[in-house]
């Protein structure tokens, strides 16, 4: 089972509700609080849930999943890797600034009037001194408050004070600009008020019809957990902006999210017919076909990548898992050599050599295979693959205490996976401590409900506990 270097890790919290110590105060803010959504959600409706999709998704024997439960997918997005502040307070501090490439300015400290002081550019200082701005002097500049706002929202990232200029500067306008709305709700957005971006989203759509508006409310219902809605959303959008490529690549994101791979793939081929470019849908439609047992066709994907200019380290893995799975033996190697070259940190020279084992267990070289895993977690001490095969590597060398020991890192590493549960049950019951196996395949059983093998271990322990 190939791991592909195109991973994202989502971790969801859930929030248990203690009914019996909680009193009457409590309960009454859980049913009054409009971002509360229900712990269970029907199937097919929640994103916390991907594997009740009724699209018939692949199993994580046939693709990896990330410890949400979702499929890995073709292609990193921004929105999956960035920081989400969780709280309101990590919100309103916001450590994240960028400080650098600060404009020039011709402004000098003696003809500078004491009311324009706030700003004026000192040269050990910032650009803009933030809290000494009068906001609403500045609201009343249309034109200056957009760039003013801009600036603040997304180089200085104080939302809180945006926030502040762009209700100013709304009420100026008397409530009928719509992009201060749209600029409200981004704010609403990033401070966690979900339920009140949408309103203003809404608002903003009912004056001015755009796509990029369409977009930011789809953004809050899959917060809320609401893809359905989402989805709806996006459909209503594509009938008033036909082909429209950003929209349709939304729907195959939500579909992909909630396990639906092949409608995923249909609106990824629709995006392609209105861009041929797209690299995320060629891409993600490159994986799935990885991951549907067509590494010809895949290659063809990804070789069109290569041809309209993508350079990096991912490509050129990809490209070397796929021609190995086709029997194009002549270029796997090189594929390899050129990832390992372009790759830009340690993780993604993790991710070639753990594939670069996985080459060397299918031509039989056990030892290169021991080498390229035993590399792998040199440059990435946290790989729970590597942990697991090296555990499969060391059983076979007789060396049970040190396999066992790689897969209680690896099932510590990854508890999603179901690979080192069902090898620490197969172990376990091989040297006959049957209680631990059996614990162990229930994990395994927890992980990947549809593993024959598990359910076989288990019907055979289940069967041996009886005769005791």
């Amino acid at each position: 089972q190939a791991a592909w270097n195109l991973k994202t890790r989502a971790l969801t919290e859930m929030v248990y509700v203690d009914e019996i110590d909680m009193d009457q105060e409590g309960i009454a803010e859980i049913i009054l609080d409009e971002n509360a959504i229900a712990q269970v959600a029907r199937p097919g409706t929640s994103l916390k849930l991907p594997g009740t999709s009724q699209g018939g998704g692949p199993s994580p024997a046939v693709r990896p999943v990330t410890q949400s439960g979702r499929p890995i997918t073709g292609f990193v997005r921004p929105s999956t890797q960035s920081g989400r502040p969780s709280t309101m307070e990590q919100a309103i501090r916001t450590p994240r600034t960028a400080l650098t490439a600060r404009p020039i300015t011709s402004a000098s400290g003696g003809c500078v009037r004491p009311g324009t002081a706030s700003m004026l550019t000192n040269p050990d200082g910032p650009f803009i001194n933030l809290s000494r701005l009068n906001l609403a002097k500045y609201a009343q500049k249309p034109k200056l408050a957009k760039a003013l706002f801009e600036y603040i929202f997304h180089h200085e990232n104080d939302v809180k004070s945006a926030l502040d200029l762009a209700a100013l500067a709304t009420e100026h306008a008397q409530f009928k600009d719509w992009w201060w709305k749209v600029q409200i709700g981004k704010c609403y957005y990033r401070l966690g008020l979900y339920r009140e971006a949408e309103k203003q989203f809404k608002s903003a759509l009912k004056q001015q019809d755009m796509v990029d508006t369409i977009l930011y409310l789809a953004k809050v219902y899959l917060r809320l957990d609401q893809p359905v809605t989402a989805l709806n959303l996006f459909k209503e959008g594509l009938e008033r902006f036909p082909g429209e490529v950003t929209l349709i690549c939304g729907i195959a994101r939500i579909y992909e999210e909630m396990n639906n791979i092949s409608s995923a793939a249909e609106y990824y081929k629709d995006v392609l017919k209105q861009d041929n470019t797209h690299v995320e849908a060629i891409a993600c439609i490159g994986s799935n076909h990885f991951y549907s047992d067509q590494p010809e066709i895949a290659l063809r994907f990804y070789r069109r990548l290569l041809q309209m200019g993508v350079y990096n380290c991912q490509l050129f893995n990809n490209l070397g898992l796929c021609c190995f799975y086709a029997q194009q033996y002549d270029m796997t190697l090189s594929s390899f050599e050129r990832a390992l070259f372009l790759a830009e940190n340690e993780e993604e020279t993790a991710d070639v050599w753990y594939n670069l084992g996985h080459v060397a267990v299918g031509i039989g070289d056990l030892n290169l295979a021991y080498q390229c895993f035993k590399l792998t977690l040199v440059n990435n001490n946290d790989y729970a693959e590597a942990y697991n095969n090296l555990a499969v590597l060391e059983m076979r060398k007789g060396h049970t205490e040190q396999a066992r020991a790689l897969l209680q890192t690896a099932s510590s590493l990854a508890p999603h996976m179901y690979e080192p549960h069902f090898n620490v049950a197969i172990l376990s019951e091989k040297v006959g401590d049957l209680q631990r196996s059996y614990t162990a395949a229930q994990k395994s059983e927890e992980a990947f409900p549809g593993h024959v093998d598990t359910q076989q271990l288990l019907k055979q322990l289940k069967e041996h506990f009886a005769m005791l």
